[in-house]
């Protein structure tokens, strides 16, 4: 089999857990398969290049800040490789230039165009276990270096599994598989077997912090065979796979809790048709993602009050060219809020069984928490609410669905 290992930033955090990892590949590769690691920064170290970087500038430019950040996972390369060699076996240790992925140019958020791989396939060929610096690659024309984001060691995982179509992707992290809420958070929330790639995507993206968004969607693409793991324990994970009719018979299968995001809210915007397209492209030209959105027209159908939802790492940004775009249209204001969570659940089998709104609806009144903001697909609801009441609302829902209880 060729297996596709990505370790998170905790699993390669200290001398002894590159180790560890670099033995659980030795052990792979000698059970007779092919391997490739993919890993990320040492933990800790890509917040601590930031930090570095904003006491240089406050706010620093995007291609040199993707220049740094980009080291943190070179390092981690090169160690785990010299730990594999250290236990006998052969390693070799590649950037993701080296690797081929092949991103466009936006800074800091990346997407992957395509990925060569020739250099993981010469080594794989020769015997080695290929060592891959994840979150990293390279624009079109090499000329510079990119990064893919919080979590973009997921993406360069799936990515190059996908492109060296890998029997298997295993997603080494601090927990043993994706769970119906953040255990953390809910005591008796339960680790599930199996999940879509429907709803993985939908958890990933409302804020469950088991796997990037995009790498999910990558997987699903590609139906690249996608398992979530603990690196400190051999106990079975999660797979991620294509939905069955078996996974239809449950209403919610998790909920997810994001409270990285910002409201802003632009009030007192002409009524006319347009002005919406006008603000939100310009808050697009700047590679920024809008979540929900929600418009309340005035009673004499002359002005309204356009809100939407953004990230934490984007509100600088994004209230600044609101604010800018807002005053050339003659609003009143623009405010933001940023104390909200947004609380999702998320099931295929909303699809097929009615009544999950109405009872997520219940259960947030029964506890007194106002809701600001819903959005729906057919498969989720999210509701933004106000954030000290995030752990509340995922308790309470978590038995509401009775999510607790063992098929």
């Amino acid at each position: 089999m060729l297996i596709v290992q990505k370790y998170g930033g905790t699993s390669v955090g200290t001398k002894e857990r590159i180790m560890a990892v670099a033995q659980r590949a030795v052990n792979t590769k000698r059970e007779g398969n092919s391997v490739v690691l993919v890993v990320s920064a040492m933990a800790g170290e890509t917040d601590r290049l930031i930090r570095m970087a904003t006491e240089m500038h406050d706010a620093p430019p995007e291609r040199e800040l993707d220049m740094l950040l980009s080291s943190g996972e070179r390092v981690s390369a090169a160690l785990t490789a010299m730990a594999i060699e250290a236990l006998g076996q052969r390693a070799v240790s590649l950037t993701g230039r080296q690797v081929g992925i092949i991103t466009d140019s936006m800074h800091t958020k990346a997407k992957i165009e395509h990925v060569k791989a020739e250099r993981v396939q010469l080594a794989l060929k020769a015997g080695m276990i290929a060592v891959i610096a994840g979150f990293q690659g390279v624009t079109g024309d090499y000329s510079d270096v990119t990064t893919l984001g919080r979590g973009g060691s997921d993406l360069t995982a799936v990515a190059v599994a996908a492109a060296l179509k890998a029997d298997l992707c295993e997603i080494y992290t601090d927990v043993d598989g994706v769970y119906t809420a953040d255990p953390n958070v809910v005591k008796n929330a339960r680790k599930l077997d199996r999940i879509c790639y429907d709803e993985m995507l939908e958890l990933a993206s409302l804020g469950a912090k088991v796997l990037q968004s995009r790498s999910v969607e990558f997987a699903s693409k590609y139906e690249v065979p996608l398992v979530v793991r603990s690196s400190f324990s051999t106990e079975q994970g999660t797979l991620v796979t294509k939905e069955d009719t078996d996974m239809e018979n449950v209403l919610v299968s998790g909920i997810a809790c994001d409270k990285n995001q910002v409201k802003l809210t632009a009030l007192g915007v002409p009524d006319k048709p347009g002005i919406a397209a006008i603000i939100f492209k310009a808050v697009a030209d700047k590679g920024i993602v809008v979540d929900m959105i929600i418009q309340n027209v005035s009673a004499d159908g002359r002005f309204a009050d356009i809100s939407f939802t953004v990230p934490k790492t984007d509100s600088r940004s994004a209230l600044e060219i609101t604010k800018s775009v807002a005053d050339s249209l003659g609003a009143r204001t623009v405010i933001m809020k940023d104390d909200i969570a947004k609380i999702s659940i998320v099931g295929v089998g909303m699809r097929t069984h009615s009544g999950s709104a109405a009872k997520m609806f219940q259960t947030l009144s029964d506890n007194n928490i106002n809701i600001l903001m819903i959005g729906t697909s057919e498969i989720k609801i999210s509701c933004v609410i106000e954030g000290k009441y995030s752990e509340l609302a995922q308790r309470e829902l978590h038995e509401a669905f009775e999510l607790g209880k063992t098929a």
